[in-house]
């Protein structure tokens, strides 16, 4: 599948500027990215490498946006991000040989509890609290675990580790999404990286995927840093729903 039309590279890129702008506040883009990338008739194996081209370059951008705007603690991520990279680097081998069906029933009924637990939670990250997980134990256990998530499958990574972020470690929302954005990368580079000796990625579509990508995440982080946590929370509920019914959807029907 060396080529494509123009009109799917066109339909490609505008995929990529809207999924970097939701992934960049609420995490979620996977849900539009690889549908998009799918839709283009790409073999599935192909489309999740190329999914994490365009992902690489969306998370990277928002990560330094945030970073430049002093919402994430370089002091605090090192051990996050060598947990992250050791689980995706499993995950994605691992998916290479098997399928991940299996694990869509079980993440559907964890995106929900997120859902509802944000949802009757109306305070939850507008300030930051004290932890209830050391930070070496939260990075080592959530790394590994979100880290083989989304090199293994993918959709609602975001999610899950904002409110991890939140609920474990105390951070408020903003933070929260900013932190979340320097792991996505983490995983995604990695990923990206197993993909590509697997001879699973195509260069062309996910390089142009990308350049949307980075418009989006850049706008989109620019939106975080300038708006409150009430913001955050409304636009990753309404993230956190899609994605549950994307997944009831390819699930069930």
């Amino acid at each position: 599948m060396d080529t494509l039309p123009i009109s799917a590279f066109l339909w490609l890129w505008l995929a990529g500027l809207l999924a970097g702008f939701v992934d960049s506040i609420a995490g979620g883009g996977g849900i539009i990215s690889l549908p998009a990338l799918l839709a283009t008739g790409m073999p599935p194996h192909l489309a999740l490498g190329t999914n994490k081209l365009q992902g690489t370059c969306g998370s990277l951008t928002a990560a330094l946006n945030y970073s430049r705007k002093g919402l994430v603690d370089l002091r605090e991520i090192p051990m996050g991000v060598f947990f992250t990279a050791l689980g995706a680097l499993t995950g994605t081998v691992t998916v290479q040989v098997l399928s991940p069906d299996f694990l869509r029933s079980i993440i559907l009924f964890l995106l929900i509890g997120v859902f509802f637990y944000t949802l009757f939670s109306p305070d939850l990250g507008k300030l930051d609290r004290r932890p209830v997980m050391a930070a070496p134990v939260f990075f080592g256990c959530s790394g590994m675990a979100l880290g083989f998530y989304d090199g293994f499958f993918g959709p609602g990574t975001g999610s899950f580790w904002t409110i991890a972020l939140v609920v474990l470690l105390g951070l408020n929302l903003k933070k929260a999404t900013a932190h979340t954005k320097v792991f996505n990368f983490t995983s995604n580079v990695v990923a990206l990286a197993a993909f590509f000796v697997g001879g699973n990625v195509l260069v062309s579509a996910g390089l142009l995927m990308g350049a949307g990508q980075m418009l989006g995440a850049f706008a989109g982080s620019r939106l975080v840093i300038r708006r409150g946590t009430g913001f955050v929370r409304v636009f990753f509920l309404v993230v956190v729903a899609a994605t549950v019914a994307k997944l009831v959807y390819s699930t069930y029907f």
